[in-house]
């Protein structure tokens, strides 16, 4: 028998394996478990953090960094392949994000991304894009750590998509320093460009160990740019695909 919910069930009754229902239960406890501590005012980002390093080896990611990390830099820019990526980068620490509008509808996710103080955008809005890199830039200004992924967008991995230059542009003007994190996986199943549907999306990673890999960048500092154009181009390079794994 195929794993549960990944090719429908037979005319007869079908339950969930046991090895699926402890996977979804290592989704939703703490999903669940964190919601309360957002609704009272308790801060976001380190209970986001805890949750996405509960969440991580519940869908079967084993996350595998190399380089060093910079955990004392503001911002950290990250190529974008899959819903996991922000999950997978916020386990590493405490820090928000800007996610695209539709994620406020997404299940469960979105309800907690919602209430945890992440900055959402519709990208074809002007305005929309304008109120989120004001919260970008007053989020930076209080010293709180940011995830950006410039595409805006997931792909399969065999490019970049175009950037979304604005979060860039701003952390080059405010002087802050930042660093490429580099995501890839040799999986063909980690890849979410949108077009899939978010649930049976998520019953593939059950069935599977997804080997994910970040590669940490050197930071990229702003006063060694003449402009924001060779900034903004020296992340182009250092978030470029590297070999011939998804990523």
């Amino acid at each position: 028998m195929p794993p549960w919910g990944r090719t429908g069930c037979p005319a007869s009754p079908c339950f969930p394996t046991a090895g699926a229902a402890l996977s979804w239960a290592g989704v939703l406890w703490p999903t669940f478990a964190l919601l309360p501590r957002l609704a009272a005012g308790a801060e976001p980002q380190p209970g986001l953090h805890r949750w996405a390093r509960r969440l991580l080896p519940a869908l079967g990611i084993d996350l595998q960094v190399e380089g060093r990390l910079r955990a004392d830099l503001p911002l950290w820019v990250a190529n974008h392949v899959s819903w996991v990526d922000p999950v997978a980068l916020m386990s590493l620490r405490p820090m928000g994000t800007i996610a695209k509008g539709e994620v406020a509808g997404y299940p469960l996710i979105g309800r907690l991304a919602q209430r945890s103080g992440i900055h959402f955008v519709e990208r074809e809005d002007p305005t929309s894009r304008a109120a989120a890199l004001a919260a970008l830039m007053a989020s930076l200004r209080k010293g709180r750590p940011m995830l950006l992924f410039p595409e805006g967008t997931t792909t399969r991995g065999e490019r970049l998509a175009a950037f979304y230059e604005g979060g860039l542009r701003l952390a080059f003007h405010l002087g802050l320093p930042a660093q490429p994190l580099r995501l890839s996986s040799p999986a063909p199943h980690y890849p979410w460009t949108g077009d899939e549907t978010l649930v049976p999306h998520i019953r593939t990673l059950f069935a599977n160990r997804t080997p994910v890999a970040v590669a940490a960048e050197e930071p990229l500092h702003p006063s060694d740019f003449q402009d924001a154009e060779a900034w903004i181009a020296a992340f182009e390079t250092a978030l470029a695909p590297r070999s011939s794994h998804v990523r």
